[in-house]
């Protein structure tokens, strides 16, 4: 394995943490913008009110985006685990 195999492997992981994990943050960025503003405008600065609309969220689209998650992380695991044998072949 040289370097480049290496590169390809880490920008893959990256790409893959991006799919996996950016819908949930971008969700959980829009729903507290979108309440910081409410509790600018009524000024009640509660921390739960933050907190829990965030939650709920972040744990719906997580159950909901469930499948794909598991999709995109299985893909990723099997290209790993064909790459390992490719490596183990070719050191026989």
């Amino acid at each position: 394995m040289n370097e480049a195999e290496v590169i390809e492997i880490c920008r893959q992981a990256i790409t893959v943490m991006l799919k996996v994990v950016g819908p949930i943050l971008l969700a959980g960025l829009i729903v507290g913008v979108v309440v910081s503003l409410i509790q600018a405008v009524t000024q009640i600065q509660e921390m739960t009110l933050v907190f829990i609309p965030k939650m709920l969220v972040i744990f719906g689209l997580t159950i909901w985006l469930l499948p794909f998650m598991m999709a995109t992380l299985g893909g990723f695991t099997q290209s790993l685990t064909d790459r390992i044998v490719q490596i183990g072949a070719s050191n026989d």
